[in-house]
């Protein structure tokens, strides 16, 4: 499906982390109440877009997606989650029916809004050519923004340079952000990096069920 404002999206789900903190586990395939987080982004942003990617290193069969395509990142120079947006640009762009614009989520925050594309893409199209990310409780979540599809050259360009920081990039371009306010349970961008995180967020899918 496509946001209110009619404007065609395509979505990326950020599973290309190294998962330090998880003690190398991949944390795409931590089981939360019984499914994957991989399996729960999927669920939350497939609808929320016309065609759905996953970017991920490694063996793409291990996810057990079927009919979502798994993008690599274009090198092996693991430069964050700008490398995965990029490849999610690229492959948005070669697509038969070419969406406007990519939304970007990231695998380890399973409670994101699932209003996050239509509410991004209404702020987008106020400000012609803007990168729209998301906030909460005062900060910015770089990792789940709209991006146009015509920045992949200038995100090219950054990486080539050495850039990694998302939210550096977004602060040289014209952008919006969009708040997204706490619920009763949690923040929505809750992410999950260490074991404690995964106990966390069972104690919040216990109190929300």
């Amino acid at each position: 499906m496509t946001g209110e404002h009619d404007m065609p999206l395509a979505g990326v789900i950020l599973a290309g982390g190294r998962s330090s903190r998880m003690d190398g586990r991949d944390k795409a395939l931590l089981s939360l109440g019984g499914a994957t987080l991989v399996a729960r982004a999927v669920r939350r942003l497939g609808p929320q877009v016309s065609r759905l990617a996953l970017s991920a290193n490694g063996d793409a069969a291990r996810f057990g997606l079927a009919g979502i395509d798994v993008i690599a990142d274009a090198d092996d120079s693991r430069s964050g989650p700008l490398a995965g947006i990029l490849a999610g640009l690229r492959w948005a762009a070669a697509l038969d029916a070419r969406p406007d614009a990519l939304v970007s989520a990231a695998v380890d925050t399973p409670f994101f809004p699932p209003d996050l594309a239509a509410r991004l893409a209404g702020a987008a199209a106020r400000v012609p050519g803007a990168v729209a990310v998301a906030a909460s409780a005062g900060a910015r979540h770089p990792t789940f923004a709209l991006w146009p599809l015509a920045v992949a050259d200038a995100l090219a360009g950054y990486l080539a340079q050495g850039g990694r920081r998302a939210g550096a990039f977004i602060e040289a371009r014209p952008h919006v952000a969009v708040d997204f306010p706490a619920t009763g349970a949690c923040d929505p961008f809750f992410n999950v990096n260490t074991p404690a995180d995964l106990a966390e967020a069972e104690a919040i899918l216990r109190r929300t069920a």
